[in-house]
C-alpha cells in the first residue's frame, strides 16, 4: 500500500463510523503562543479538550502534519541516533468528544 492508500483507508473507516474528517492544522502554529510548531496530532484540539470552545463534532478524524525541533518533544536530537526518529512527520488520529472511550474505539 502506498503512503496515501493508507491515510484514505484510515479516514474512510472513521468516516464509515460517523467522524467528521478535519483537514491538518497549519503546522506553525497561528493561535497559540506557547507552541511555535504543532508537533503532536491533538494540538491542533487544544482549546476543546481545555473547555475553551466547543468542538466542531463529538467525532473527529484526521491526519496531522507534525514537526518536533524544540521543547518537551524534541526529536531533533535523536535524528541520525537510530533509525526511526523523525523531525516531520504525519500522525493518522480519531478524536470523541465525550462521545465515546476506550472500549468503543
Amino acid at each position: 500500500m502506498t503512503v496515501n492508500e493508507i491515510r484514505q483507508q484510515f479516514l474512510d473507516f472513521f468516516e464509515s463510523k460517523e467522524h467528521k474528517i478535519v483537514s491538518s492544522a497549519p503546522i506553525v502554529n497561528q493561535n497559540d503562543p506557547t507552541l511555535m510548531f504543532i508537533n503532536s496530532g491533538m494540538a491542533q484540539f487544544k482549546d476543546y479538550f481545555l473547555g475553551n470552545e466547543t468542538p466542531s463534532a463529538a467525532r473527529i478524524a484526521d491526519t496531522q502534519k507534525c514537526l518536533r525541533v524544540s521543547g518537551k518533544h524534541n526529536d531533533l536530537e535523536d535524528v541520525g541516533r537510530d533509525s526511526y526518529h523523525q523531525t516531520m512527520f504525519e500522525i493518522l488520529g480519531n478524536w470523541s468528544f465525550g462521545d465515546y472511550f476506550k472500549e468503543e474505539a
